[in-house]
This record gives structure tokens, sequence and C-alpha cells, in this order.
């Protein structure tokens, strides 16, 4: 299920925006980060060796028991991520509950997060994992994935999505330590609408009825809106009816906004066919729900591109000069890395007209909806550590991904809301339930509550894709250099704007500002 090319990993279901290590050797097959039937991303494999066959400075360590290094690519551990956006421990999630959702959930997704804490010192998950529908039949006789059905919901969905699951849980965690994690998987994969997201609607709304006020969802997966053609509006309507039973309660949904910049599908058969035109994504792009766009955060280092603009040589090896890097640094850019054409999604609704709340960016977003609402990590070069023992005889031994992409973002961000909702009971408050009100209010303070997200330029402004601006894709050819993708995407700018929404949470004072609203 993993692609090799943009054109056919944007054609795939997105189920969530993630990004891991690939473990096929070498990157000429895979020259960016693989894109499966949901939005999660596997970095290089071969981008880690052994320790003593590093030769140059190391950038990111695989904890035990993989203990391999890589030159090129940075990694944070929740401790990294949580300094890296001011998360302090004053609040840790307890009393909140935490649902990400995803299909096939992973078969060991309790003992890899357990795995997970006890290596970074944290304390003991408070985890549960729900199937709705049955749990599906995860291994054949020789020990491989199966799913259920055939094609893009066969024999290698479960693995792809045990990925997204393990990333999702592992890292709301990592934000909120004490919140009651859930991981609500259903039985068959999301597929551009059919029948994946219906199953996905059906188990959020049993799970409004189940967990307490507050509870804060995480959707790491999402169907363009022209999969539906004319039927969009309609469908989406009803689908809709689910978020408004969780905001009336006081649930808050948040979901990734995709990794595909502004280009998405058309209605074709399996989603094999790309529009010319920018595309946005359901359910992020739901009035209803809280869009979590991506960024590239750069935390005790700095991308320094010197060079030709070729990420990849002709022989699918990474460019060093490309990928060189300096010690130090803090910074945090739209999500695009043109060496993974792994890009935050962003732009309007052709569905959904602007919302109240948006109201006072109508000089943005027009007269439709525009996501995202805000941003977070994203990164493959920068990214999240996820811990995986499923399914051996596809992904090899125990051991450690690397992750990207706006599946990582979203169930972080569910994490900080989670910390919120403490801090508001904490003050006899309600949850914040409808966190787009909240954050688009006059009332919030804004400039407390994010880091606002600016065109960023890398090294010495001689490599074009090292000019931060915009969430238009770069193509990769091997050996050429990068080219701009024919379907545009936005700019990012000082303030809102339709790549990384308000920007990303200023840690405590995110959480302040959302404590100190009636």
């Amino acid at each position: 299920m993993r692609r090799s090319r943009l054109a056919t990993a944007i054609a795939a279901v997105t189920v969530g925006a993630v990004a891991l290590a690939i473990t096929s050797g070498s990157p000429s097959s895979a020259a960016q980060a693989q894109t499966l039937n949901h939005w999660v991303h596997l970095a290089p494999d071969d981008s880690f060796v052994p320790a003593d066959q590093a030769d140059a400075p190391i950038a990111c360590q695989r904890p035990a028991p993989d203990n391999r290094v890589s030159t090129q690519l940075h990694c944070m551990t929740p401790a990294q991520m949580r300094a890296a956006y001011g998360i302090t421990d004053q609040y840790q999630g307890a009393g909140q509950t935490i649902v990400l959702v995803d299909s096939f959930g992973s078969p060991t997704a309790a003992e890899d997060l357990n795995f997970f804490a006890q290596t970074f010192g944290m304390p003991k998950p408070d985890f549960e994992q729900v199937f709705v529908g049955g749990k599906p039949g995860y291994l054949d006789g020789q020990g491989k994935a199966t799913g259920q059905g055939s094609g893009q919901n066969g024999p290698s969905s479960a693995e792809g999505w045990a990925t997204e699951a393990n990333l999702d849980v592992q890292w709301a965690y990592a934000m909120a330590p004490r919140a009651h994690i859930v991981l609500l998987a259903t039985n068959t994969a999301e597929t551009q609408g059919v029948p994946g997201l219906p199953a996905a609607m059906q188990a959020i709304d049993s799970a409004i009825d189940t967990y307490p006020a507050g509870t804060v969802f995480s959707m790491s997966f999402g169907t363009d809106e022209s999969a539906f053609a004319g039927a969009a509006a309609q469908q989406f309507a009803k689908f809709d009816q689910t978020f408004k039973k969780g905001l009336a309660k006081g649930d808050t949904f948040l979901s990734s906004s995709g990794d595909n910049g502004s280009v998405g599908v058309i209605r074709a058969h399996r989603a094999s066919a790309t529009s010319d035109v920018p595309q946005v994504s359901y359910p992020n792009v739901s009035p209803y729900v809280t869009s979590v766009g991506g960024t590239q955060r750069q935390y005790n280092w700095t991308w320094h591109p010197t060079g030709p603009d070729v990420p990849i040589a002709a022989d699918g090896s990474r460019t060093p000069a490309w990928w060189a890097w300096d010690q130090g640094g803090n910074s945090e850019a739209v999500g695009n890395e043109p060496g993974f054409a792994l890009v935050t999604g962003g732009g309007t609704s052709s569905v959904y007209s602007r919302p109240g709340y948006q109201d006072g960016v109508a000089s943005v977003v027009g007269n439709h909806r525009g996501v995202p609402d805000l941003s977070w990590n994203m990164a493959i070069n920068g990214g999240s550590l996820v811990y995986h023992s499923y399914f051996p005889a596809i992904d090899g031994p125990p051991g450690w991904f690397l992750v990207g992409g706006t599946s990582a973002s979203s169930p972080q961000v569910a994490g900080v809301v989670a910390l919120a909702n403490q801090a508001r009971a904490a003050a006899h408050k309600a949850p914040i339930g409808d966190l787009n009100q909240a954050i688009y209010s006059q009332g919030f303070n804004k400039s407390a509550a994010f880091n606002d997200i600016v065109t960023q330029t890398y090294g010495d402004g001689s490599v074009p894709s090292a000019h931060l601006q915009s969430n238009q894709v770069w193509d990769i050819t091997p050996g050429a250099p990068l080219t701009l993708n024919s379907v545009t995407g936005h700019a990012t700018t000082v303030g809102y704007d339709l790549t990384t929404g308000w920007g990303s949470p200023k840690g405590m004072g995110f959480v302040d500002a959302l404590a100190a609203l009636p």
C-alpha cells in the first residue's frame, strides 16, 4: 500500500498524516516518504546506520532495541517536543479522555504504548482499545497482516493502519500522559468515503454516548471533497450531525488537514486520478471540526542546504549538500518538506460556506470555509519516534520508526487541548467544547496562544525549495532539480493563512488562553 511517487501517493486514501521510516532498503524506489491509505509516512530506513558507522554528526538516535543513528534526519522525543512547544508538567491531562479514531487499530497498541512510556520514563498509561463492529482478523497462517476484504481494504491495510494507530496513541499520550487514551478501531478501512468513513462516523457517534463531556477526538483520515461528487453536501450534512451532537455535549473534534498540499483526487476508480484544481478533505473541512495543519519544527538544529536544488541523486541516494544542517537554532516553518514531497493540506471548501466564526478572516477565506485552523509539527526531518512490535513478517523485529505528517499533528494537539480542559476543570469551568468558536473569538489572546508561522528561508537563499512560503508541492525527479507542481498552493503569511491557520500552539500560553475564556 506504500506508493513511491507523489501522483500515486496523493491518489491513495488519506488516513492521517504521519510519516515513518520505510523499511525498503534503498531510496531509489522511495525517494520520498510513502503515503499509506491514511496520512501516515515513514522516513527512509536506510537513513539509519549503526552508531559506529556514522561519518558525520548524529542528528537522531533511535532508542533501544534499535539504537541506530541518522546523520541527516532529526527526531524528537516526547520531552524534546514538549520543550520545543513550551509544554510544562503543570497539567498532564488527569481526568481527561482522548479518543483516537482509526481503522483496524493495532494488535500491539497496549504493549507498544507501555514500552514507549517506559523508554522515556513517563507515567503508566491509562489506555483501552475498543473495537467497533468486531475485532479484525489481523493475521493469516504465516503471520502476515490481512485486514478484511480486498484491494485498498485488503491484505496490507491492517498493517498500514497499525502504524497510524500507534502514532496516534503514543503521541497523544506524549502530550497528556495522565489522560485516559482510547483507541477507537473500526473493522473496515477509510477509502475515500466508502465504506470506511460512514463506519468511522458511526463509531464516533457511539463514543460520544460512552465517554464523558469534554472528550477530545482526533481523526487522522480524510476523503477529498470531490470524491463525493454531487452528493458531498448531502452526505457531509448527515455526518455533521455526529459532530453537532458531540459539541452540544462539550466534546472537541480535531482532524488532520492532509499531507499533499492542495493536490487532491477526483472521483475515479479507487481515487486513481488527481485533480487539476486545489482540493481540501473531509472531515477536517467540516465547520464543526478543528482542522490541524502542519509545520516543520527545527529544534536545536537548522537546515542549511547548498548546491543545486536536487535532494535525491539519480542513483536514489540523498544528496548530502541539500540535506546539510547546522547545530543550534529553534525555528518553525510551514510544513513543506521538498525532499519528501510532504506538504500540509489547506485551502477553501467547495461545499461549505464561510462559518460565522471565520468572518474576521473573510479577506483570506472569502465566502467559503477555510482550513486549517491551527497547526503543529508534521515533519519527517524533525519528526516523532514511534515504537512498533506488530506484524514482524512485514515490518521486521520490534523497533522504532521516525514519523511525520499531519497525522502526527492532530493527536498531539488533542493532547494539548486535554491539558486545557484539565486547567478549566481546576477553575470550575466547563470543557472548551467547540475549539473553533474559542480560537477565532475576539476574546481569545492569539498573540499569547500561537506561534505565527511566516515565510522562512534556509541556507544562503540560493536553493529555491529552501524558501518555505506556501503549501505548493515540489515534485521530485531523482537526479534533477525540484519543480513546482501545477496545482497552486496558498501563501504562508503574517496572521491567519490557509497553510498553518493561526499558527502553532505556544504551549502553556495556549492552555492558559483557553482556560481564561468564560
